[in-house]
């Protein structure tokens, strides 16, 4: 089993040849075809992952790792980067989830977007997506996973402003790309002061180095650490940048749920996860790492009550699962942080996807406020949106959300640190708005009479998926990541294990939050005056609004009134005096013979009496 090892790089490369069959040649094949090149790369990427980890598992020992250097990518005095790809416990991890999740979303995306003319285009950057998140996950050189993780900003941007023609999904696109370049900017930084000071591109040569060279608590761990929380902040939509992927949800429905499950966002929180060491030697930053998410998960909470649109409520719903991830690990446990990210693939993907049949179900109507009625009418819908939304809200005991964000409090409970029980405070507030919103959106679209008639259908290929990811939203608890990532946790850091108090806690709030929306939002009269009560959170909590004024706007005046700078003002009085020589010189072109001798005879005279005038002067 374990020579299955060696063809780790054949997992990215299945759905790199599946992008590159579909950008030559899609256009000419059948959407039969089309999809299943698109379904079917990711499907056997899928499959030779769950073999590569079973050889893993059982070839490696517990804190072993596997290392495959493929060719040197440049060869210069003091750089010389690889191609090479790193499989730990936790690689396995998420390649299994970016595989099996992304299987998922394909194969719902065929039946889905099958009478959309970019149907093709459509799968070529699905695939792109997939093949630049495992590149990602699996690199083991900065150069190579900077590669990958510029790759999947790309695709984002492509498959967010997907349907084109529309302006609003362009400028949602933009404000995804131009949002998270400032944490990229950031994280290229980190990158170049790792290698500038400690001299490699290999990952565990660096971090190995750091934990060598570098003393705790010092100046540089700290800033490295700060840079490439800089990045992770905007690839995962953590607070201040958060505020790009509500607007993504202009991208097609299965788009929002791979990059809200499976890749993008969950980016950020690997990022951190592999280089957990820099950030145990920062103490600064690992404090400040649980600032951000505690108060990304309540902001991201409120924000998510005052939302009409269902896939922007998943949207906040992201944002603040996100969170939870990040306060895992600024609480020290990457095996929580990790086991939430597994989790939440599940549901969030079966969330977007449940929400995707709904919507078809509706004819496109995005807006709660005009379903209602779907339990009678659309059972297979909403039966998997409630086990979804079940989950994200974390229902005791028969939920994977209610085991990986119990790993997360607890780890949070046990952080031996002032701040570890304000981080647990803001979780479990952060539980109770959860379940609040969550099943405000199950009670507003399942009950009560149709305020519009479901008229769309869904088939065999959009159900399956629904199916298999509510069994893994109900069961996933089971799989026990915790202890799977046991080895990678740091000393003084173990494995979480649950506290009776805090647990009954965070089960108490969540049930309360679904008794609260049971109260206000299961068939009452007045739904939509209730509903206007949590308006006031509509906009974010203000923050784009801040942004647009602060910086997005003064941008724009500079630029409007850069045009008529004074470099750009000598450069045109220089074309100006050019176009006057022009016309002057043109008057002498009169096509008369006469006038050319004349002008040629004056000019030698002048030239020759200038001669012997300078001669006489010299003399």
């Amino acid at each position: 089993m374990a020579v299955l090892l060696k063809f780790l790089w054949v997992a990215p490369a299945l759905p790199l040849a599946g992008f590159l069959i579909l950008a030559l040649v899609g256009r000419r094949l059948p959407r039969w075809a089309v999809g299943a090149v698109g379904a079917g790369s990711v499907g056997l990427a899928a499959v030779l992952c769950a073999f590569i980890a079973w050889a893993f598992v059982t070839s490696m020992p517990p804190d072993g790792a596997f290392s495959l250097t493929l060719w040197s990518w440049i060869h210069l005095e003091g750089f010389n980067p690889q191609i090479s790809l790193y499989l730990d416990r936790l690689s396995v991890v998420m390649m299994l989830v970016i595989t099996g999740v992304g299987f998922m979303i394909h194969l719902y995306s065929t039946e889905y977007m099958l009478g959309d003319e970019g149907y093709s285009r459509f799968f070529a950057y699905l695939n792109l997506f997939v093949a630049f998140m495992l590149v990602l996950v699996l690199a083991g050189d900065l150069l190579l996973l900077f590669l990958g993780w510029e790759g999947v900003g790309l695709c984002s941007y492509l498959l967010i402003g997907f349907w084109y023609r529309d302006p609003e999904n362009g400028l949602a696109a933009q404000k995804s790309f131009i949002v998270t370049r400032i944490g990229d900017a950031a994280f290229l930084l980190g990158l170049l002061l790792l290698f500038t000071v400690l001299g490699s591109e290999n990952i565990q040569e660096i971090l190995q180095r750091a934990a060598t060279d570098w003393p705790a608590g010092s100046l540089l761990p700290t800033l490295a650490a700060f840079l490439i929380l800089g990045g992770a902040v905007g690839k995962s939509a953590q607070l201040p940048l958060q505020v790009w992927l509500p607007d993504a949800m202009a991208g097609p429905t299965p788009v929002s749920a791979l990059i809200h499950a499976a890749t993008m966002v969950t980016a950020g929180v690997y990022l951190i996860g592999r280089t957990e060491v820099l950030f145990a030697m920062a103490p600064l930053a690992q404090t400040l790492v649980g600032i951000i998410a505690a108060a990304t998960i309540l902001i991201s909470g409120f924000a998510a009550l005052g939302q009409r649109d269902i896939k922007r409520i998943l949207a906040y719903s992201t944002i603040s699962q996100i969170g939870y991830m990040v306060l895992g690990l600024g609480a020290g446990s990457l095996a929580a942080a990790v086991f939430h990210l597994m989790s939440h693939a599940f549901f969030k993907a079966l969330l977007f996807l449940a929400a995707g049949a709904i919507i078809h179900s509706y004819g496109g109507e995005h807006d709660i406020f005009k379903m209602g009625g779907l339990r009678s009418r659309r059972p297979i819908a909403f039966w998997t949106f409630l086990i979804g939304a079940s989950s994200l809200a974390a229902v005791p005991l028969v939920t994977s959300g209610f085991y990986s964000k119990g790993q997360v409090l607890d780890a949070a409970w046990s952080y031996p640190h002032p701040i570890g029980i304000w981080l647990w405070g803001a979780g479990v507030v952060g539980a109770f708005l959860t379940a609040l919103y969550s099943f405000r959106a199950v009670f507003v679209v399942s009950f009560g009479e149709p305020r519009t008639e479901p008229t769309g259908s869904y088939g065999v290929l959009m159900v399956i998926p629904l199916v298999i990811l509510s069994l893994l939203s109900l069961g996933g608890g089971g799989i026990r990541i915790p202890e799977f990532l046991g080895p990678l946790n740091l000393p003084g850091h173990p494995v979480a294990s649950m506290h009776l108090i805090p647990e009954v806690v965070a089960e108490g709030v969540t049930v309360i939050g679904i008794i609260v929306a049971y109260s206000l939002f299961y068939r009452p009269k007045d739904l939509e005056a209730r509903s206007r009560t949590f308006a006031v959170f509509h906009g974010g909590l203000g923050f784009d609004f801040v942004y647009d004024r602060l910086l997005v706007r003064p941008f724009l005046w500079i630029a409007t009134a850069a045009r008529g700078d004074l470099i750009d003002g000598f450069y045109r009085g220089v074309a100006a005096l050019a176009n006057l020589g022009y016309r002057l010189l043109s008057f002498t072109q009169s096509g008369l013979l006469r006038w050319y001798v004349a002008g040629t005879v004056i000019g030698t005279v002048v030239l020759i009496g200038a001669a012997l005038l300078t001669a006489e002067v010299i003399s």
